[in-house]
């Protein structure tokens, strides 16, 4: 299976953090799954951290390299995502939320999230 994983679920899987679910941690250590990371989740990391808004058990640089040895893929933003963007209903107002919505639509990736206001999209995911 092809995940993408929402923002979230890259921090608390690289924190170690009880709040991602021994099933999801499966899903993802899996070695038959591929995953991906978008780099717009990376942006809204370095983002965040940069402004002493996100705690990580790891420094930004460190992440991205965790993130290659893991043989996880970094999935760029493509005209693809944009075009589809430009006409997705706005029902979430998070635009880092709605470029991942926009990436699993178009990729026809399963979405790995908690956030119930994704959900709302005809899309693939799990919790």
């Amino acid at each position: 299976m092809k995940y993408l994983l929402d923002t979230h679920v890259v921090i608390w899987f690289f924190n170690n953090s009880p709040d991602l679910p021994l099933k999801i941690k499966e899903i993802i250590k899996f070695p038959e799954n591929q995953i991906y990371i978008s780099s717009v989740s990376l942006w809204e990391i370095a983002i965040k951290a940069s402004l002493g808004k996100l705690n990580m058990n790891i420094e930004f640089n460190g992440l991205l390299e965790d993130i290659i040895k893991r043989d996880f893929e970094i999935f760029p933003i493509k005209n693809e995502h944009l075009k589809y963007l430009f006409i997705l209903p706005y029902l979430h107002k998070d635009p880092f939320d709605r470029l991942l919505i926009s990436t699993v639509i178009t990729e026809k990736l399963t979405l790995i999230t908690s956030d119930e206001n994704i959900c709302k999209y005809d899309v693939s995911w799990i919790w």
